[in-house]
């Protein structure tokens, strides 16, 4: 069976963005490249968070992005998501400037996702966060998924 991923909104962008100069961007955008070629190893998700975000700013580079996302299933946003996104904030788990944030996470988590697929290291993926999103994710009862990088979700070709 293959692991359910839930990919969040910068990944899709650094997939479809122009190359950019800086030397990290350039470099993450190269591994996303990568790793979405060998995206078929896994089952993939958004969400209409996911939609707004890669449907807002300039038309032809959110063209770029929706047709990347073509056909990936979209993840109903509910109550529980709700409830959970509150409760990441409420705890300060995620910060309130970060509530769309929170979303992704919640939506990953009441979904059963294995993963969350983020280049977004200040808010989703971070070390020092961490532990504080999966505990509140078990308090309500929730198992938290992995949050990571394409490049930590990378495997060896064959």
């Amino acid at each position: 069976m293959k692991s359910k991923i839930y990919v969040e909104t910068t990944v899709i962008s650094y997939l479809t963005a122009l190359p950019s100069a800086d030397l990290i961007l350039a470099a993450h955008q190269q591994i996303t490249r990568d790793w979405w070629k060998r995206r078929q190893r896994f089952d993939l998700f958004i969400s209409q968070a996911v939609l707004r975000e890669i449907t807002a700013g300039d038309a032809e580079a959110a063209s770029l992005r929706l047709a990347a996302v073509d056909g990936i299933p979209i993840l109903a946003i509910g109550t529980d998501t709700l409830e959970l996104a509150e409760r990441l904030l409420l705890t300060k788990a995620i910060p309130a400037k970060a509530e769309v944030d929170a979303v992704h996470i919640a939506v990953a988590v009441v979904n059963g996702m294995d993963f969350l697929l983020t280049w977004n290291c200040a808010h989703i993926a971070n070390a020092a966060i961490r532990g504080r999103i999966e505990e509140t994710c078990r308090e309500m009862e929730f198992e938290p998924p992995i949050i990571c990088t394409p490049e930590e979700l990378m495997e060896e070709s064959t």
